[in-house]
């Protein structure tokens, strides 16, 4: 199928998804590899994460052009090779999605709804977070807590956070989409977000974005 959604979320910022029902040989004739990419397309064992691995790269030429490549740092942390934009990448069972932005941090997460997310719950809720009673919507508001847990830990870089004690998500009555407000407190960030989620079929996504603060470089 391909690209299911390109949504420009302001004249910075570009939301795209991706549904994988492509095979490897149809994948790779989509994408034009360099050589960083191809050596680490080949480290891959498994098909499944092959296919997420191209499907990026065809995600990312659709968004913004055949030519834009990713590198990765120390921690994984996927990068515009050219610099001009952040990314945030995320992929669960068959869909993939990038998150990029011209002059905004972002962070994006889906996950297939499937698991029994509630055995869990306690690993990644603290004592601040309410969830729902309502069985019917009880695992897509748990669904939603996760993955705008980890957009938060994929904006703020991972380094020294901790889901469950450093990551609140403010009380909210679940919809089938919405903004929510989350918060990031360590000792190095002291941090406010607003989030946005949404279900599509059996998928919860969430994503968040904050513009970059210019620092004053006024000497006197």
């Amino acid at each position: 199928m391909g690209c299911i959604t390109k949504h420009y979320l302001n004249e910075f910022s570009i939301l795209g998804v991706w549904k994988i029902e492509e095979d490897l040989d149809t994948l790779m004739g989509m994408v034009t590899l360099n050589t960083e990419e191809k050596k680490r397309y080949k480290s891959f064992s498994s098909n499944s994460r092959k296919l997420e691995f191209l499907s990026v790269r065809a995600l990312l030429s659709e968004l913004i052009g055949k030519e834009a490549s990713i590198v990765y740092n120390k921690n994984n942390k996927p990068f515009i090779k050219d610099g001009s934009r952040f990314i945030s990448i995320s992929h669960s069972h068959k869909l993939t999605a990038i998150l990029l932005s011209t002059n905004e941090k972002v962070g994006i997460d889906l996950e297939y709804m499937s698991s029994n997310i509630a055995a869990i719950a306690l690993k990644f809720l603290n004592v601040k977070e309410k969830i729902t009673k309502d069985p019917e919507n009880r695992k897509y508001h748990l669904y939603i807590h996760w993955c705008a847990k980890e957009a938060l830990y994929k904006i703020c870089d991972k380094e020294g956070i901790s889901i469950r004690k450093n990551i609140t998500i403010k009380p909210f009555e679940v919809k089938e989409s919405g903004e929510i407000r989350g918060s990031v407190h360590t000792d190095k960030i002291n941090e406010s977000f607003d989030l946005f989620y949404s279900r599509y079929d059996n998928y919860s996504i969430v994503w968040t974005k904050k513009i970059m603060e210019v620092p004053n470089l006024n000497i006197k």
